[in-house]
């Protein structure tokens, strides 16, 4: 029997295929790599498959976006072009979520990113985002947070809007129909 986090042979064929779709349609994104490459390492990686396959399911849209050549790794972020559909209406973490007296929502991003396998977006890697495309023109994504904001209980988003990436605060508790989590992964 297959461990809910492994894909069948039929899903892995599926997923590498929309991948190198995206691939060699979004080349500006990854000029100087090659799909073969790509598709070598990710063969060798069933669990990183399972977390792209997972990306994809809730409407990341995964891309390549770099090359890590000291570590040898493909980057991946979610390339949607608003914050993916299947991760939106969540608050930031699971302490903000059990501060919430009612109308919980049913997860929270940092949850949701664990159980995936992936990374949140930091600030950076969003600012290295919206140098391939525009990204967030409606909606926003949470953004990784770091513990002194935390602790005082905020935590940062960010979207693109007036031909600039703005970075917001909110409480860890909040959540809007607009605002999911981006994430990243390195294969």
């Amino acid at each position: 029997m297959k461990n809910k986090k492994e894909l069948s042979s039929k899903q892995k064929e599926e997923l590498l295929i929309v991948l190198k779709t995206r691939f060699e349609k979004n080349k500006s994104r990854h000029k100087d790599l090659e799909w073969a490459k790509v598709q070598t390492k990710l063969e060798a990686y069933d669990e990183k498959l399972w977390s792209l396959n997972e990306m994809e399911k809730t409407g990341g849209e995964p891309d390549v976006v770099g090359y890590d050549k000291k570590n040898s790794e493909y980057i991946f972020y979610d390339c949607s072009a608003e914050s993916p559909q299947g991760r939106r209406s969540i608050c930031y973490d699971r302490e903000g979520l059990d501060s919430r007296k009612e109308f919980k929502p049913k997860n929270t991003a940092i949850d949701m990113a664990a159980d995936m396998k992936i990374e949140i977006l930091s600030e950076e890697e969003y600012r290295q985002l919206q140098q391939f495309g525009k990204f967030d023109t409606k909606t926003s994504s949470w953004i990784k947070t770091t513990p002194d904001i935390r602790k005082l209980g905020g935590a940062l988003f960010a979207d693109f809007r007036f031909g600039t990436v703005f970075v917001y605060h909110n409480g860890a508790q909040s959540y809007y129909a607009g605002r999911a989590f981006r994430g990243s992964l390195r294969v």
